[in-house]
């Protein structure tokens, strides 16, 4: 069964921290470029991170640039969204989303354009409020 499983979503604090990990099963997760979105009530989806297999270059939505990291650790198959100084505009649904095999095309086209991500997890909810 090929899926992507989200976890370490939960409540904080404004300026709090919190870490996303997204794991794959069923598939080599190496192979695939792989893309943070996330989703409010009553808003779009938005591209959040990305980040590319071909280059391993990122891209970040500038709501969250200079806040949110994007990384892969290879040996343990996982991606992160080290998420800091989390806001209350950053409560919403979480989900990763694996674009690929080696799909060419930019690490941004990746985030902004409406691809066709072959793998979607379930989501994490971040609720950020005091």
């Amino acid at each position: 069964q090929l899926q992507l499983v989200e976890s370490g979503g939960g409540l904080v604090q404004p300026g709090a921290s919190l870490r996303l990990s997204c794991a794959a099963s069923g598939f080599t997760l190496d192979y695939y470029s792989i893309g943070w979105f996330r989703q409010a009530p009553g808003k779009e989806r938005e591209g959040v991170s990305c980040i590319s297999t071909n280059d391993g270059s990122t891209y970040y939505a500038d709501s969250v640039k200079g806040r949110f990291t994007i990384s892969r650790d290879k040996n343990k198959k996982m991606v992160y969204l080290e998420m800091k100084s989390l806001k209350p505009e950053d409560t919403a649904i979480y989900y990763c989303a694996a674009l690929g095999p080696y799909y060419a095309t930019t690490v941004r086209a990746m985030c902004v354009l409406p691809l066709e991500y072959d793998h979607w997890g379930q989501g994490t909810r971040v609720t950020v409020s005091s």
